[in-house]
């Protein structure tokens, strides 16, 4: 119960990697609101899972993307949680295009999800936890592709690279307000997001061949390393900083 009394906020949290984000924060005795686009099923079903924990939860629907939706979600958030002590931007699209052969459409897309939604974010609930005198944590969930290059992922590596930059731009800034931002940087985790491309053994195999441990990852495999960062007592001297978890893909 590492984080009892905290409020959370995940965007992405209907599945993958943020669902697993949400559902450890709540175990460790947070009360989380689950951001969702368009899966609002998946989203509610977490939620459920939350409650029988005996936490408190919610799922709220909205664009990170979109200023005036990112308004009504951190408003909506507070209403119910009173105020936001972490925050966990999550939310990302991945397709797989060549670089010649990116449309502007894909490009803005990808760009749009996968970082000025996280600037978004993490701006407008900076702003409540300034005002509410929070020292709060916010963890952005990047890419090893922030740091390596793989074929036809060249807007999705530099949106990921964007976060990394943004990461530690806002540290730095939010540090006088006592607000950490750290980031965590998954290499390949078998999700909703890359299930069919795994399920080619060329490309399986290719991938492998470029991760030193061998392993395809988890969504559970990420979940430690937030929860860590989102801790006051464990964490409290860590701003800035990503944490790569990657299966040593980033040493190559």
């Amino acid at each position: 119960m590492r984080l009892q009394g905290k409020r959370a906020r995940v965007s992405g949290a209907s599945r993958g990697i943020g669902k697993s984000i949400a559902l450890n924060l709540a175990k460790e005795g947070a009360e989380v609101v689950v951001n969702y686009r368009s899966q609002e099923n998946e989203a509610q079903q977490v939620v459920d899972q939350i409650k029988n924990m005996g936490s408190r939860g919610l799922a709220v629907q909205g664009s990170t993307h979109i200023f005036n939706n990112v308004k009504a979600i951190v408003q909506t958030s507070l209403d119910f949680l009173g105020k936001i002590d972490i925050l966990v931007n999550n939310a990302g699209i991945l397709t797989r295009t060549a670089f010649l052969e990116i449309p502007e459409e894909e490009w803005n897309a990808i760009v749009e999800t996968n970082l000025t939604g996280y600037f978004l974010m993490g701006q407008a609930v900076a702003s409540s936890m300034v005002e509410n005198a929070v020292c709060g944590s916010i963890v952005n969930v990047s890419s090893v592709l922030q740091s390596v290059t793989a074929p036809n992922l060249t807007h999705y590596s530099v949106s990921k690279a964007g976060v990394g930059m943004l990461t530690k731009q806002m540290a730095l800034e939010l540090a006088p307000k006592k607000i950490r931002v750290n980031a965590v940087a998954p290499g390949l985790i078998s999700t909703d997001m890359n299930s069919k491309d795994l399920e080619k053994l060329e490309f399986r195999d290719s991938v492998l061949n470029d991760i030193p441990l061998n392993i395809i990852g988890q969504p559970e495999d990420i979940t430690g390393s937030v929860v860590f960062l989102c801790s006051d007592k464990e964490a409290r001297l860590i701003t800035g900083t990503t944490i790569f978890i990657d299966g040593g893909r980033s040493l190559k």
